[in-house]
């Protein structure tokens, strides 16, 4: 393992072999693990973590049938349905959030697209959101360069589109759209010049080797932000009967992409709480170097002064 940790602060990337090494680890060589992961964390991301918050604007009627997504037009759970949201309503959310020790606040809605006539209102609501301070994230889906650079040009500083899974796994999920659709979505964020957060949500049925080949294209990407989420179970939806990960096997996976992208900020969002419980306090310690705090968008997270604190105890600050 020790090997492995120094080969990839060289600036070398691992290869497969070395990589499937890693999640085969168990009974004490996981712990070795985590410490390996939390050196290239330190490394590489010092004693920083990145804390971001985030606020649904706009919820119902969405067409696609993601099969995790509460929202998703396959789904029966019981979830509220809302049109974009008042802006004072999000203003006064984002100093909440900024109150609350937040960095980065972001705008998400629900659906493939957003309206020209509502990404224009969200454009307003990013200009005075980077006004108060914070720096504007948004998720709104299948965008192209046009709309981007109008968001840009409101305020936008990041913008935020995971791609699920692995290429090969991505039909079990989700067939309204294609993994490429949502490559060509990134492919015009980058373009745009701005920061490009991509990650994904585990606990889905999918394989190591899954896990892996979506890292690979990540890094192919040069995301700057990797959210990890793992599958909180909710009913009604076509994952609602599966049962969350192991929290060993959670914390595993924060380390595997903390040894594959070591210089990337790796966040900690959906599911935490519920699937690492107490093991949540071992999520820097397994490499992780960024935060959602606050509530999901359809489940409960975590009160952040809890969190704010947890990083205090761990040696580390926000940024």
């Amino acid at each position: 393992m020790l090997a492995l940790r120094d080969k990839v602060l060289a600036g070398k990337r691992l290869n497969d072999t070395e990589t499937l090494a890693l999640v085969r680890a168990e009974g004490p060589y996981v712990y070795e693990l985590f410490s390996c992961a939390n050196y290239i964390r330190q490394f590489y991301r010092k004693d920083c973590v990145d804390l971001c918050s985030i606020m649904g604007v706009l919820s119902g009627g969405c067409s696609e049938d993601c099969a995790f997504c509460a929202q998703s037009i396959s789904s029966n759970a019981d979830i509220d349905s809302y049109p974009l949201k008042d802006k004072d309503e999000v203003l006064m959310t984002a100093q909440g959030a900024k109150d609350s020790g937040a960095k980065r606040f972001c705008l998400v809605t629900g659906g493939r697209a957003v309206s020209k006539r509502s990404l224009s209102d969200i454009a307003a609501m990013l200009s005075d959101i980077s006004a108060m301070g914070l720096l504007p994230c948004a998720t709104l889906g299948l965008v192209d360069i046009d709309d981007l650079t109008m968001l840009k040009q409101a305020g936008l500083n990041r913008y935020h589109h995971n791609i699920e899974a692995s290429e090969s796994f991505f039909p079990a999920i989700c067939t309204t759209h294609t993994f490429k659709d949502k490559l060509k979505t990134i492919e015009a964020v980058k373009q745009t010049g701005l920061s490009l957060c991509s990650g994904g949500i585990f606990g889905l049925g999918e394989s190591w080797q899954d896990r892996i080949d979506m890292a690979k294209v990540i890094r192919d990407v040069e995301a700057n932000s990797v959210p990890i989420n793992f599958l909180t179970p909710i009913k009604g939806t076509a994952m609602g009967g599966r049962s969350t990960l192991n929290p060993i096997e959670a914390l595993k996976i924060i380390s595997l992409y903390r040894f594959m992208l070591p210089e990337r900020e790796i966040r900690i969002c959906g599911g935490r709480m519920q699937t690492l419980g107490q093991c949540n306090s071992f999520i820097f310690m397994a490499g992780a170097d960024g935060l959602l705090i606050g509530n999901y968008l359809t489940t409960r997270g975590r009160a952040p002064s809890e969190d704010l604190e947890l990083i205090k105890i761990v040696g580390l600050r926000p940024c």
